[in-house]
């Protein structure tokens, strides 16, 4: 009994994998997934770009690492 028990369980197990993929209609690769973004307006997208004013100082990524001119010792 306790045989035929595990081999049901066996079975049943292998089973149920299948048993989900069946359920899928028209099933094969659709393809990519379409997008539906708006349009980009490049004419406001420019016209964006344009009212952002320009820095008054250049950008320095690295000023925070490693000290300022003034702090330079003169000889």
């Amino acid at each position: 009994m306790k045989t035929l028990a595990v081999a049901a369980t066996i079975i049943s197990s292998s089973i149920v994998p299948a048993d989900a993929q069946i359920g899928q209609k028209g099933g094969g690769y659709r393809g990519p997934p379409t997008e539906n973004h708006p349009k980009i307006d490049e004419k406001a997208y420019k016209a964006a770009l344009d009212r952002i004013p320009e820095p008054s100082k250049k950008y320095d990524p690295w000023g925070v690492a490693r000290p300022t001119e003034s702090a330079k010792s003169t000889k």
